[in-house]
């Protein structure tokens, strides 16, 4: 049966969110795709949803989704493609649009070829055969862990001597985590820097509560780094990202920031917080994450394709 294939618009996002739960089912046992997270994908200026967004629908049904964004401005291109394990022509067809599509905006960009990331399930829905077989493969894993949280147990921790933590409800203070932001990711992997404006758009600031953003700093180096978190999302806290600049590290600082947001969410009433961390971290977080107590959730892994 031939699919029906168009652009996604602001009005799919009920839809794109019933799909991307129903994946989430299969490939880790529940739902854990918020509405707005996807309404906030559909919404960044970056992405021009009439070219770089994609449904695919088996009559009333969709089956499948594609997204694609340029933070380089460069060759390196970012695509999400998911789809119901039934309906792997309708995936194929996508990721051919897509891989179309990546290779013109590189191109656009005045680069000669197009470098193509994808982060999959480690048992995705989509056949991984058809898309090894276009030519990608796997070049990065990261994990999602979580810890449960109890609020007698989780309170908030003493800070060590010379430290102090701020949360980052002033704009000035919201500037200086992304400046520490950019500084403390600027050697990961696949890390694009990004301008303040664009950044806040990278981490849907307009959702965000920022007395759950944090920067700690010391007295002998000042604003040392930082954690970002919100609370939005239905099935955990959630831990965005967390930074130490490279001469602070080693001083207990994350594990403080950590257990800063731990207090937090479990004050809260939430009883889990998560967060995502590539394996290959050369910093020590998995290490960290590990003596917080937190566990794998599920596993995620980077695939790559070049086109030229």
């Amino acid at each position: 049966m031939p699919y029906l294939v168009r652009p996604a618009g602001l009005a799919d996002a009920t839809a794109i969110t019933d799909l991307l739960n129903e994946v989430d089912r299969i490939e880790i046992g529940r739902a854990e795709t918020d509405l707005h997270t996807i309404e906030a994908d559909l919404k960044h200026p970056d992405i021009d949803l009439g070219r770089d967004s994609w449904l695919a629908f088996d009559g009333e049904l969709l089956v499948a989704y594609g997204l694609l964004w340029d933070e380089s401005q460069g060759e390196r291109i970012d695509v999400d493609h998911y789809v119901l394990p039934d309906h792997q022509p309708a995936g194929e067809h996508l990721l051919e649009a897509m891989e179309a599509r990546a290779l013109q905006k590189a191109r656009d960009n005045g680069a000669e070829r197009a470098v193509v990331h994808l982060h999959l399930n480690v048992a995705p829905t989509l056949d991984t055969e058809l898309i090894r077989a276009r030519g990608w493969s796997v070049v990065r894993r990261y994990h999602v862990l979580r810890r449960d949280l109890r609020a007698a147990e989780n309170l908030p921790p003493e800070a060590p001597a010379g430290v102090r933590v701020r949360s980052c409800t002033a704009e000035a203070d919201r500037k200086r985590v992304h400046e520490l932001y950019q500084a403390c990711f600027a050697e990961h992997f696949d890390f694009q820097p990004r301008f303040y404006h664009q950044w806040l758009h990278d981490i849907d600031a307009d959702g965000l509560d920022w007395s759950l953003v944090w920067i700690v700093a010391a007295d002998d180096l000042g604003d040392a780094g930082f954690l970002l978190s919100r609370d939005d999302r239905e099935a955990m806290g959630w831990i965005r990202s967390i930074g130490v600049l490279r001469e602070a590290r080693g001083r207990g600082l994350g594990g403080f920031l950590l257990r800063q947001a731990f207090a937090a969410f479990a004050a809260r009433g939430r009883d889990t917080v998560g967060l995502g961390v590539d394996t290959s971290n050369a910093t020590g977080a998995p290490e960290l994450y590990a003596r917080a107590g937190m566990s794998v959730h599920y596993a995620v892994d980077t695939w790559e394709v070049v086109l030229t």
